[in-house]
């Protein structure tokens, strides 16, 4: 083969669309049941839209994104995360003049040059939900019970709702002198990736994975921000997790719970399966704050999640779910003998079509036999065969391939009788 997919990008073949086609569909009818609507953004975007929005220290900026240059010498970057878009859009649409939160969701391609590993890809496909407009913790509930009502639709079972406030710009800074202080005799104990996160986005250090250093006893013994959260986020803490509570869902807290991005505010949270890893998480998200007026607007409160497609069928496939193979079966192929048939056998195909059933025509130049052998590798419900007797008396003969039954239709009511046996 001279050219094969890159590296870290896959292609979806037929037989794994039904599970993909699942998901999307569960996707979509959650959010319309609590009033989201779909908004597509640009594949690309202006690369300064992700260093501003995102942050310049963060792993997407400096070492994930794909930049380029356009012919007009624009610098653009393909996706890397679906919410500084979504904010974008909100912005330059005139959005703040709706009623607000204005409520988003987008299932759409995200890019990222990273090492490939089980469940992560350089292009993967992600759902992505926003609430833009409104702080109060209501909406924080909102937005992590449609996660949660989705993954439990989809069928997914034993996850855990991780919860944790990481404060504003009123108390963060506190803290974070706290942890660097913690952290300033404890360099050559962590990993060379904490290294550079003290330099340069210490809150970062509590989400290491690494277990080849005393990163995890480092990080465990640090000062806790739910100890030094100010009055405000104490408050809106406390109404969210009585919230979450009074909704039912079980949680647990994790004071190391930081995610990876800068605008991050207050909430964060994440579902996870059962198994560990640094790769586990199923769907992340918390409040950005800032993020609007980073991007040059009024300060807007939003909040929002994502979660990677590829990893949801992972762990659908891992828990036994099965694919609905039969909805890609064809209702019927159409098999005929001689070249007269093959014109009548061409029509009653679209007549059958037109009706909304799904049939092939039988491929030129084979027998009966290896006609109806086709059909059978492609899990085709019936056979509908027209030959010589069928053309003079004007029927079909009709073969149900599960029960081998074969009876004579009248040819007009050939699609009334395969969407009855349907």
């Amino acid at each position: 083969m001279p050219f094969k997919s890159p590296r870290g990008i896959r292609d979806l073949l037929p037989d794994q669309q039904p599970l993909w086609r699942h998901v999307e569909d569960v996707a979509k009818e959650t959010a319309r049941r609590f009033g989201y609507q779909r908004i597509d953004t640009p594949v690309f975007e202006q690369a300064g839209l992700f260093v501003r929005g995102v942050g310049q220290g963060t792993d997407i900026v400096e070492k994930e994104m794909y930049v380029f240059k356009d012919r007009g010498d624009e610098e653009l970057a393909l996706r890397p995360e679906g919410t500084a878009p979504v904010c974008r859009a909100y912005l330059e649409h005139g959005m703040a003049s709706l009623p607000q939160p204005v409520r988003l969701y987008y299932l759409s391609p995200i890019f990222r040059y990273e090492r490939p590993q089980a469940g992560r890809y350089r292009q993967h496909h992600q759902f992505g939900v926003e609430a833009v407009g409104d702080g109060d913790a209501a909406v924080d509930a909102e937005i992590i019970e449609l996660g949660w009502r989705f993954t439990q639709a989809l069928g997914l079972r034993d996850l855990t709702l991780v919860l944790n406030s990481i404060g504003d710009k009123a108390c963060r800074p506190a803290y974070l002198d706290s942890l660097r202080e913690h952290y300033r005799t404890r360099l050559a104990d962590v990993c060379t990736d904490c290294r550079m996160r003290y330099e340069r986005n210490i809150l970062r250090v509590l989400d290491c994975k690494r277990t080849d250093s005393k990163c995890q006893e480092v990080a465990e013994s640090a000062p806790r921000i739910s100890e030094r959260l100010c009055d405000a986020c104490r408050a809106h803490w406390r109404q969210l997790v009585s919230f979450i509570e009074a909704l039912g869902i079980p949680y647990r807290v994790n004071h190391r719970l930081v995610r990876g991005l800068d605008y991050y505010t207050r909430t964060v949270f994440e579902i996870q399966p059962p198994d560990e890893g640094s790769q586990s998480t199923i769907l992340a998200g918390g409040r950005y704050d800032g993020l609007i007026e980073e991007l040059g607007g009024r300060p807007t409160p939003g909040i929002g999640f994502g979660t990677g497609i590829e990893r949801l069928v992972a762990n659908l496939e891992r828990q036994g779910k099965e694919t609905d193979v039969a909805a890609a079966r064809p209702d019927a192929l159409v098999a005929y003998m001689g070249a007269a048939a093959k014109e009548h056998a061409i029509k009653l195909a679209s007549e059958l079509r037109q009706q909304g059933l799904s049939v092939l025509l039988a491929p030129p130049g084979k027998s009966l036999k290896g006609q109806l052998r086709h059909a059978d590798a492609l899990h085709a419900r019936a056979v509908l065969i027209l030959g010589e007797d069928e053309l003079t008396s004007g029927t079909v003969s009709v073969k149900d391939l599960a029960t081998g039954e074969q009876q004579r239709v009248e040819r007009g009511e050939v699609g009334g009788a395969l969407l009855r046996s349907n």
